[in-house]
């Protein structure tokens, strides 16, 4: 396989690129303001902070001599601080520095004491934490959360549902089943009978209506993932899957078992998208999930989520419980990662789950095209997992820093720039491999 092979997959090239650099500029962006605002409190200056790489397309200076550019290159940028001898940070202007009063040394990162070169290396990827939590946060109070008791919003356009549920109807009982509060409603759905029909007790209007129509979750697409079987197919949130190799589905849970029992196997799917029949055929795709007591399964996956038949009215949660929700889910995204390294370092899962830019940019072209919302949650995402892979402590990266910080706390005395210039290839070699590994999972994964 080449890169060209990839391309459809992009769907439009110019598009998937622009949300790549958009995704990756942001991140940036907030990454390296993170080193700078850190680094000005603790008493160290800034010479240069720059979005992009190479030659400086526009710059000024502020008022605190810094000079903020646009470079031509949109692939990542930096923050030089007075007395590095480059943009990495990855060693000091010797000559430079022995020119400096006392007092001119203690605003430069050599100079700096150990606290504050520390805190200004740790905010580059704290900040991309903050920001996937207001951007996690943002997303819950923009989409709400559905309220106790459940009720209805909307009754989305399935067949089988017209007229027996209504807007503002609460659902008292589902297939004899009394509706839980929501935070047991998954597992008060997974014991519903995978039938095609079940009664609804609802209160509408004061009083109690028992009615019989489509289950709540059929087969209707409630999203697609990127990089799935699913998108390469063209299947979009609000398509219902009605067959598989000419056979009814009744129920999500249905088309789900199907899947699995398929072991991979090519598959047929008549879909009904506006009111109109059309047939897809796609391969499910082996991939390793993570499960709730920790560890991985192993499944095959068209990849899709499912929809219920009704939108349920929901509440905007306040400020607080949001920013909780949001941190929760940086959290999350941080133990499964790390699981999921760990995974791949001792073989349990294939290493084909990490990805490299190639499929790093496949997924934003992927998240933009299903709209604004699924785009900004990707950013959130992205931005944690580049949090987290600068806390590597691998040398060029910031948490390969903070073990230099580490050594000079514990000795008294910072690593001899023999040993530093060592590391740092060693650490630019690995980044390097790890990139080449990535891209060679992207064309042939």
């Amino acid at each position: 396989m080449d890169l060209f092979s990839l391309l459809p997959d992009f769907g439009n090239l110019a598009f998937t690129i622009l949300a790549f650099l958009v995704a990756l500029t942001v991140i940036v962006a907030v990454h390296e303001y993170g080193h700078y605002i850190v680094g000005r409190w603790s008493g160290i200056k800034a010479d240069v902070f720059s979005i992009g790489m190479g030659p400086v397309l526009a710059s000024r200076v502020d008022r605190h001599g810094t000079r903020w550019q646009i470079a031509a290159y949109p692939v990542g940028g930096y923050v030089k601080f007075a007395g590095d001898a480059n943009a990495a940070s990855g060693g000091a202007d010797e000559e430079a520095l022995a020119e400096l009063s006392p007092e001119d040394l203690r605003h430069t990162m050599p100079g700096a004491p150990l606290w504050a070169r520390a805190a200004t290396v740790v905010a580059g990827p704290v900040f991309n934490f903050i920001l996937s939590t207001i951007i996690f946060a943002g997303v819950l109070m923009g989409t709400g959360v559905a309220t106790d008791p459940l009720s209805v919003a909307k009754v989305k356009p399935v067949p089988g549902i017209e007229g027996v549920l209504m807007p503002g109807d609460e659902v008292l009982a589902i297939a004899g089943n009394e509706t839980p509060p929501l935070s047991e409603f998954y597992e008060f759905i997974t014991k519903l009978p995978n039938t095609a029909e079940v009664e609804y007790r609802v209160r509408r209007d004061g009083a109690e209506v028992v009615t019989t129509g489509r289950h709540p979750y059929p087969a209707l697409v409630g999203s697609v993932t990127p990089k799935s079987a699913a998108i390469d197919a063209g299947i979009q949130p609000g398509d219902l899957i009605e067959t598989v190799d000419g056979k009814p589905v009744a129920t999500f849970e249905s088309l789900r078992d199907i899947v699995v029992a398929g072991d991979g196997a090519a598959m047929t799917l008549g879909i009904l998208r506006d009111g109109a029949l059309m047939e897809v055929t796609l391969t499910p795709r082996r991939q390793d999930l993570p499960k709730a007591e920790g560890g991985f399964e192993t499944r095959f996956l068209i990849g899709i989520t499912s929809g219920m038949i009704f939108e349920p009215a929901t509440r905007t949660p306040g400020p607080l419980e949001s920013l909780k929700s949001g941190a929760d889910r940086v959290i999350y995204i941080v133990n499964s990662s790390l699981s999921g390294l760990w995974h791949m370092l001792t073989g349990a899962i294939s290493s084909c789950n990490l990805s490299g830019p190639i499929g790093i940019a496949q997924v934003s072209g992927q998240a933009a095209s299903q709209g604004a919302i699924s785009f900004i949650a990707f950013i959130g995402m992205l931005s944690t997992a580049v949090g987290l892979l600068n806390l590597f402590p691998i040398p060029v990266l910031d948490g390969g820093h903070l073990v230099f910080f580490a050594y000079e706390a514990v000795t008294g005395r910072k690593p001899s720039d023999r040993a530093m210039n060592a590391l740092l290839i060693v650490g630019l070699s690995l980044v390097l491999f790890l990139m080449v590994f990535g891209v060679t999972n992207d064309l042939f994964c």
